[in-house]
């Protein structure tokens, strides 16, 4: 009896002693878990701190410097360059306090490295807040579309002389243009933007045009954009057409309705709905506008590409486009002419040449005052800034009528 009772006891015993071995194994088991788990934690929650702390000291450090967001490796964006016409700090003309919002407003050099989805989209941004933090002077940008050299620049250098900070160049010629034209003391000197190659009559015209006003939207003191030919010439001097731009409540984008082929025969019927044959206009491709339609032309892709698609030869959409797009939705902004004056009178699909012998001063004055319009609700003279198309034969007296008849310098 005593043996298996004691029996009995070692029984219970050992069995005590498994339990108890298997319950600290338990509570060691759960005790591990508990122990790897609180590290793991304490270990995801370090590295999302770090990395959040990184995270925003890296977004401070960029939004101290330029106020840009930080492309991604596959988007080459040009940082900002500055150059001979960029805005500088605390100058005379412009006052920019903030070294950050100095640098902001620095402008790319004309030649830059951005495809032009990238060009695009950058030019096409615009501030929400309207009222400028700083005093900012104006410029005129002026956009040569050229085949080559600007055919007339030495008359173009005693135009520019002695206005500095007032204006901007931007040259778009074929992509084959030799740029040794021009030395490096010339205004049109590294002005040239990068260009691709434009067909007469083809919708590379506007592409082309397009180009230049996204370049020149770049510079944020660029409030007034106008179009120009290798061939033009200004009829006035800097500051008389400086004020005449600046001053203007409208655009001048020529609008007309004209019937016949060289008119209404261009619409395409495909074009409905959007463009009805009611709204078809034509006018002249050398237009000057201001910077709020400048923004709305490079953003347009629903107009811009009813005309690729519909408007080719004999439709030519450098004298449809922008006159129709312009008048169905901006109409009440444009005075329906433009400035630059062209003789067509000869008729054909080009307009007069003028030589030498053709420039006088007596025609040169009638170009200047020959004809009245309508500005800024009254009735001026003065309706035609520029001309066209004049030819080097005709450099040399154009040269000596501009510092007494156009009052240069």
């Amino acid at each position: 009896m005593t043996m298996k009772s004691s029996n009995d006891q070692q029984g219970i015993t050992l069995s005590n002693l498994k339990f108890f071995n298997s319950q600290l194994y338990l509570i060691n088991f759960f005790g591990h878990i508990l122990l790897f788990g609180s590290g793991l934690l304490i270990g995801i929650t370090l590295t999302f701190f770090l990395k959040n702390f990184s995270f925003n000291f890296q977004i401070q450090h960029f939004q101290d410097q330029s106020f840009t967001l930080n492309p991604s490796s596959n988007i080459s964006l040009s940082p900002p360059i500055p150059s001979h016409d960029c805005l500088v700090i605390n100058n005379k003309t412009n006052n920019i306090s903030s070294n950050g919002l100095g640098y902001f407003f620095m402008v790319p050099s004309a030649m830059h490295d951005m495809n032009e989805d990238e060009l695009f989209w950058r030019a096409s941004m615009v501030p929400m807040i309207g009222e400028l933090p700083f005093k900012q002077t104006p410029k005129v940008a002026f956009m040569f579309l050229t085949k080559g050299a600007v055919l007339l620049a030495p008359l173009w250098e005693k135009f520019f002389k002695g206005n500095d900070g007032l204006f901007s160049i931007y040259i778009h010629p074929n992509p084959s243009f030799n740029e040794t034209a021009y030395d490096q003391s010339s205004v049109f000197y590294d002005r040239r933007i990068p260009s691709k190659e434009v067909v007469w009559g083809e919708n590379s015209m506007i592409e082309a045009e397009r180009r230049l006003l996204a370049n020149a939207l770049l510079d944020f003191s660029n409030q007034r954009f106008v179009l120009l030919s290798e061939a033009c010439i200004p009829l006035f001097n800097f500051s008389t057409i400086y004020n005449y731009l600046m001053n203007s409540k409208q655009t001048f984008v020529e609008a007309k309705d004209i019937e016949g082929y060289v008119g209404r025969g261009r619409y395409r019927n495909p074009m409905k709905p959007l463009i009805y044959l009611s709204q078809w206009r034509k006018g002249s491709q050398w237009f000057q506008i201001d910077r709020f339609l400048a923004l709305q032309v490079i953003s347009d892709e629903t107009y811009f590409s009813v005309f690729k698609k519909y408007c080719n030869p004999p439709c030519y959409s450098d004298e449809h486009y922008l006159p129709t797009m312009v008048s169905i939705m901006f109409w009440e902004r444009n005075s329906n002419r433009t400035l630059t004056w062209v003789d067509w009178s000869k008729g054909g699909p080009h307009p007069s040449k003028f030589i030498r012998p053709q420039v006088t001063w007596e025609f040169l004055e009638g170009l200047r005052f020959g004809s009245t319009c309508e500005y800024n609700g009254e009735t001026t003279n003065i309706c035609h800034l520029f001309a066209r198309k004049f030819t080097t034969n005709a450099l040399d007296r154009l040269l000596r009528f501009a510092p007494k008849l156009m009052q240069f310098n």
